[in-house]
């Protein structure tokens, strides 16, 4: 869970193109960005590794969709979004670099068949909030990272916490400034995981002027496709009630009680109360195990990925003119999930599990999916590359 070494460049700013095989010329192609996601602390454009098939190549997407992908390379942690809260540092280089990517694909992108003026971007949880940002989202974001935090960044590096302190993270060593902030923590119930991601976007008044959810009017005429999996709350849920990872172990009703009043914190006793009263009206008096568990998931889901993910399409929604709102959820169940396997086989769609299937890899690793799998990936695939050619 914690990052130890760092790997790679901050001469990060590459991008990754694909276009169709088997044309000679193309001309005008929809083109698809893609921004990966990580917390904003983590990630590549290229993704995970497996036999020399990088989970984000593009190559079925261009080919089954016809259309031209581009994967962005862009700065995370503490190098994409350290921030002082004012002119100093102000924030969201990372945002900055995934901007200056997006000009050069609408300058360049004619050279390799694509049309300049069909662009969409699209993106997986942290990546995806980026895609809101880039059009002017609405996604629930810092005003500005806390001192505690830009202090424990400065003390790691060896900086003063003072006036002086700007200038010496920036004369301070690359390596030595990513790893100067935890990367991704163990949670626990009552202080969740995904809270301590303290280094994100910020209204830094220059690219986010305002708060995002004030923002929606600039997106107004830009066609707009968010959804969900139906279990996304799964993987952060195990990593924050300690017992949740072992399947013959019971979890107390306490945990999921405690994780419930971190994540509804804001609304104190009464809107905790009124919250488990809700998530636990269908429980009699014995509930089981499963059922305790798939609660917790709920909670996670609802909180992390529904709520916000529903506020944005109504959002947009209000606020479009020309632009057109669709929203999804996937629940194909995990294939991680069932006898002799690591999840229950309750588990659905995890935090993650779509990537496989947008970017076809029950095609390009077929030993390892079913026909029903091809089926979803190239349903998937022909969704994102419709909506990419006609919104």
């Amino acid at each position: 869970m914690l990052q130890t070494s760092t790997f790679g460049s901050e001469d990060c700013l590459y991008l990754n193109i694909w276009v169709p095989h088997g044309r000679h010329v193309s001309s005008n192609l929809p083109v698809m960005i893609w921004f990966y996601g990580g917390g904003f602390m983590v990630g590549g454009s290229m993704g995970p590794n497996f036999l020399n098939n990088y989970l984000y190549s593009g190559q079925e997407i261009a080919d089954r969709g016809d259309v031209i992908v581009v994967s962005v390379g862009y700065r995370v942690g503490t190098l994409g979004f350290l921030s002082t809260g004012d002119s100093g540092l102000p924030g969201n280089y990372g945002l900055w670099d995934q901007h200056a990517a997006i000009a050069w694909v609408h300058r360049n992108i004619r050279s390799f068949g694509g049309d300049p003026d069909n662009i969409t971007l699209f993106g997986e949880s942290a990546g995806g909030a980026s895609v809101s940002f880039q059009v002017r989202g609405n996604e629930k974001i810092s005003t500005g990272l806390n001192a505690v935090r830009r202090d424990l960044v400065a003390v790691n590096v060896g900086c003063p916490t003072d006036d002086r302190m700007v200038a010496c993270l920036k004369s301070t060593d690359t390596g030595t400034l990513t790893m100067a902030f935890p990367r991704i923590q163990q949670g626990s119930p009552d202080y969740p995981g995904v809270i301590q991601l303290n280094l994100t976007p910020v209204a830094d008044g220059d690219f986010l002027p305002d708060q995002p959810a004030n923002l929606y009017h600039n997106a107004a005429d830009i066609d707009y496709l968010a959804g969900v999996n139906d279990m996304d709350g799964h993987l952060f849920t195990s990593q924050d009630i300690p017992s949740f990872k072992n399947k013959t172990k019971e979890i107390p009703v306490e945990d999921v009680k405690r994780l419930l009043a971190a994540y509804t914190k804001e609304t104190g006793q009464a809107g905790f109360k009124v919250a488990f009263a809700e998530y636990s009206s269908t429980w009699g008096s014995k509930p089981s195990q499963d059922t305790i568990k798939r609660t917790a998931v709920d909670i996670g889901t609802d909180y992390l990925f529904l709520v916000p993910i529903q506020t944005a399409i109504y959002l947009h929604a209000a606020n479009a003119r020309s632009g057109r709102t669709y929203s999804y959820m996937l629940s194909e169940p995990s294939l991680m999930a069932g006898p002799d396997k690591p999840y229950h086989d309750w588990v659905g769609a995890d935090h993650a599990d779509d990537l496989q299937f947008v970017f076809g890899k029950p095609f390009t690793t077929p030993k390892a999916y079913g026909d029903r799998h091809r089926d979803l990936s190239g349903y998937m695939i022909a969704y994102w590359t419709n909506f990419a050619r006609t919104g």
